[in-house]
């Protein structure tokens, strides 16, 4: 690249964001997933049609690698610590065993249908065994699922990247004649030291840098929003440089960022999230860039029967063994079997074993990308049919938005869209029997085309989106108030085993009948 030459580079780069942007309205209309629309541009805009020439693995890798770790940051940073607190055990187990359990089986099956050295079929078990945070996190977006499923997903898809990566580093080096002569215990041993350092350093770093963050919290939003970023990319940078898991360290310390009650909130939330989508946009067309379909028909056959295995036989049983002592229902185990989604993760760490010099494996790139393909096709579009005929669906589900048209962080208030699903018993009630925390209002009702101001006796109905705006200090109190309502209705509260909340409002709702008084008692009546 020249001088002369960056018009045209800019030219182009704007013109492949710009098609992404309109890709993800097109994604969410039809159902597609965006990171095959993109992969799609990657391609054409490749030699085979448009004539852009490009073969560089090793940039590709560095890249792919810049690129999750902003992915995993924004992961880390939306993710709330109240809403997955409980998904923790089966998250860990199934990013850590879990992934065992599937390398493993699809070892085997590579070894005994494929015909591959063990080798080399430890290494396809290994790069075919990590979920996609990118994938993931966009399906959570729009499926509205149970806290405790959706928490695992997130959860998982963050954490299992990094022994990942470890175990497709080490078994690479080992078929390159490189990885010395210790046995598969030093090898898991190497795997959990680096895991653990890299979770540690997340912690730290996450902690102490809001801290500070804290501290100077006087300047502006903007840049505020891009120390948090900074901090989070430190731990990454920090742990790599000690040889401890950096994806491990950058997603610990977002989360810890992310729920540190820090100030500018919406802001940061905001350019992390644009950063994540950027990074997506990149990563996945570079990755089309890279790929020559001239090579797909030859790997079809391996990339169908490895994907069948993968994800009828190797993900179900990793998420039988691994979340079975948790006690999720069989509802929730077959779910989460059909939501292990790949992506950018197995087709970037594809590129690994050839740049470490392991001989023979130039194919796996082709493989994996073909897998990637066609089984996303499979999965993505039917997981919001799937959680429905499971019953997986959440009565209501919840996001944080991001508004900039007006500065809430400045009187200490956050926006809440609560949204009301069918199986919801927050429909039907008044907006007063809510019984929100003080100074929560629900401000505005969108429903269908319209929108609607609402006042104390306007009727919630199925479908509507609620917009809170709820006093930061009360947000959690807000967000287990609707849950509670949701659950339990408006006498959530008052019914035995129904949440309750000091900060709220205890009093009988306005339209309980009076002769009903005598009869309704709290739980700690």
């Amino acid at each position: 690249m020249s001088l002369d030459s960056l018009a045209s580079w800019l030219l182009v780069g704007s013109l492949v964001v710009l098609f992404g942007v309109l890709a993800v309205r097109f994604s969410v209309r039809s159902g597609l997933p965006s990171l095959l629309i993109y992969l799609a541009i990657g391609l054409l805009l490749g030699e085979r049609f448009l004539g852009v020439r490009y073969d560089n693995a090793l940039l590709t890798e560095i890249l792919g690698y810049a690129a999750l770790t902003v992915i995993l940051i924004e992961g880390g940073i939306t993710t709330q610590w109240r809403g997955v607190k409980r998904s923790i055990g089966p998250a860990v187990s199934l990013a850590t065993f879990g992934v065992l359990v599937s390398v493993g089986v699809v070892a085997f099956a590579a070894h005994a249908v494929l015909g591959l050295p063990w080798q080399t079929a430890l290494i396809v078990g290994a790069v075919l065994s990590s979920t996609d945070a990118a994938a993931v996190f966009s399906v959570l977006r729009r499926v509205p699922l149970p806290r405790r499923v959706s928490g695992i997903l997130e959860v998982e898809s963050g954490l299992n990247d990094p022994p990942v990566v470890i175990l497709v580093t080490l078994f690479s080096l080992r078929a390159a004649g490189q990885g010395g002569d210790g046995t598969w215990l030093h090898v898991a041993a190497i795997a959990l030291m680096e895991l653990a350092g890299g979770l540690t350093m997340g912690l730290v770093i996450g902690w102490l840098g809001g801290r500070l963050l804290k501290a100077i919290s006087g300047s502006a939003a903007t840049v505020f929003a891009i120390g948090v970023i900074a901090v989070a990319i430190m731990a990454y940078g920090l742990a790599d440089l000690l040889h401890l898991s950096g994806f491990a360290a950058c997603y610990v310390a977002a989360l810890v960022l992310g729920n540190l009650d820090l100030p500018h909130r919406a802001s940061f939330i905001g350019l992390s999230t644009a950063l994540g989508w950027l990074a997506q946009i990149g990563l996945f067309v570079l990755l089309g860039l890279l790929a020559d379909p001239k090579e797909f028909v030859a790997q079809l056959w391996p990339a169908v029967a490895l994907g069948t295995i993968l994800l009828l036989v190797a993900r179900p049983l990793s998420v039988l063994l691994s979340c079975g002592p948790f006690r999720l229902s069989w509802r929730e185990h077959a779910f989460l079997s059909w939501a292990g989604l790949r992506g950018a993760v197995p087709v970037v760490l594809a590129t690994v074993p050839t740049l470490v010099g392991a001989p023979g494996m130039m194919w796996l790139f082709d493989l994996v990308f073909v897998l990637v393909v066609i089984f996303t096709l499979v999965q993505a579009p039917t997981l919001p049919w799937v959680a429905r005929r499971l019953g997986v669906i959440a009565a209501h589900h919840e996001v944080d938005l991001a508004v900039e048209s007006t500065s809430l962080d400045e009187v200490g208030a956050d926006l809440l869209e609560v949204s009301v699903g069918p199986g919801s018993h927050l429909a039907g009630i008044e907006i007063s029997e809510l019984r929100l925390p003080p100074k929560a209002n629900v401000s505005l009702i969108v429903r269908a085309d319209t929108t609607i101001v609402p006042g104390s006796s306007t009727l919630i109905r199925r479908g509507d989106r609620l917009l809170v705006v709820v006093p930061s200090a009360h947000r959690v109190a807000t967000q287990a108030r609707l849950e509670a309502v949701s659950t339990s209705g408006r006498l959530a509260g008052w019914t035995r085993g129904a949440p309750a909340s000091d900060e709220v409002d205890h009093s009988l709702p306005p339209s309980l009948p009076r002769r009903l008084w005598g009869r309704v008692t709290r739980p700690d009546a």
